[in-house]
């Protein structure tokens, strides 16, 4: 079954519903986006009945927005409450305070952070919205002296997003202080099948522009990233599912592994895969496995069999969110074909209105390896080279 929401649904996406003649639940938020009327449209009230008989059905959504209509509408299952528990940043790191008994975390209101005390605070550490997306409200803070600049930047951030999501996806009334963690940044689609086992779908290197850098400008793949992880990473997964009790569980995973290979997770967002039909799609582009069929079919990707013919080969999804400083009112367009141009290989370009939304779209690319000066450009990049303004 498919939950589609606001803001975006790939033409991958709604074509693989048509295909597999999957079940799409027919909100007024789904007929806005997707106008086909020859897919399996059931209404809402035919989804709760089918929960009611089958609890464990599989249901994927393509955006956290979406979590309401699950909140207001299957709150006699299990999934709101498992939502919430990944959703919530502080339930949790209390989910996993046994695994990881000495990971420091606290939870503050955004009225109380004009008064933090930093005195009993360990620097670096990572401030963020307890229930986020996008990057939005997340700094890293090294000293005390930065506090009050980050601060007021925190508050524009927040006035500047306000009305763009609901609550279920953006709550900026609490927010979330923890440790930084050291290492490498690795986000990872998968599912949890219908015996709470983890399935990996693909495994994506998210790489800074600098130590500072929290943004979600670059994730790659390739087969040397799969094949150094998957082990490492469905031990991991397979943990966070027993503790929770995952069965039929889409997520999309953030972590982080440092010098010693261990892992320590940063967020595990619920029912989906990559915000914005991004690296669930990827997924196929890369090693032509539909993350959507998996998950919904039960299917295990083959890696080794996937892997054979993609040595040397490095896939990407660039988010080309607005950096540059220039306000949305004062851009006239973005030159999408002078983008493409500074490529290998673009795969798929996938515009957004920058007026609606602080991004200008996203790019699927292609590289040999050893050919990354195009994506280490891109990251550094404030991308006023693209942008006229009026």
């Amino acid at each position: 079954m498919i939950l589609i929401d606001q803001p975006y649904v790939s033409d991958f996406l709604i074509n693989t519903i048509k295909k597999n003649n999957f079940q799409i639940i027919s909100t007024p938020e789904a007929k806005s986006l997707v106008s086909d009327n020859s897919l399996n449209w059931i209404t809402e009230e035919e989804a709760k009945i089918i929960f009611v008989k089958k609890p464990n059905t599989p249901i994927y959504s393509n955006s956290e927005n979406a979590i309401n209509w699950v909140n207001n509408n299957l709150a006699f299952s299990k999934l709101p409450t498992q939502i919430q528990i990944f959703k919530n940043k502080i339930k949790f790191r209390e989910l996993l305070k046994e695994i990881y008994p000495n990971y420091f975390f606290k939870g503050i209101k955004f009225d109380e952070l004009d008064n933090l005390s930093l005195e009993n605070l360990k620097f670096p550490f990572i401030i963020k919205p307890s229930v986020g997306f996008f990057s939005v409200g997340v700094h890293k803070v090294e000293k005390t002296d930065e506090w009050p600049q980050i601060l007021n930047k925190i508050k524009l951030e927040v006035a500047a997003i306000e009305g763009l999501y609901p609550n279920e996806v953006i709550d900026t009334s609490q927010f979330i202080i923890e440790e930084y963690i050291e290492g490498e940044e690795y986000a990872i689609d998968c599912y949890f099948n219908k015996n709470g086992e983890a399935i990996v779908l693909n495994i994506l290197h998210h790489v800074f522009s600098s130590g500072k850098d929290v943004s979600d400008r670059v994730y790659s793949t390739s087969k040397k990233i799969i094949e150094k992880y998957i082990i490492q990473v469905e031990k991991f997964l397979n943990k966070i599912g027993n503790k929770a009790h995952l069965k039929n569980f889409p997520i999309h995973v953030e972590i982080r592994i440092d010098k010693n290979s261990n892992i320590i997770p940063i967020e595990i967002n619920p029912l989906r895969f990559g915000g914005w039909c991004t690296t669930g799609d990827l997924s196929w582009y890369a090693y032509e496995i539909n993350s959507y069929e998996c998950f919904l079919y039960q299917k295990k990707p083959n890696w080794t069999e996937i892997l054979k013919t993609k040595t040397n080969k490095k896939y990407s999804v660039i988010v080309l969110d607005n950096n540059s400083g220039y306000k949305e009112n004062d851009i006239d367009y973005f030159d999408y074909k002078k983008l493409l141009t500074d490529f290998e290989k673009p795969l798929v370009l996938r515009k957004v209105d920058f007026n609606q939304y602080p991004i200008f779209g996203f790019l699927f690319t292609e590289n040999n390896d050893g050919n990354e000066k195009e994506l280490i450009r891109i990251l550094r990049s404030n991308l006023k080279e693209y942008i006229k303004v009026k």
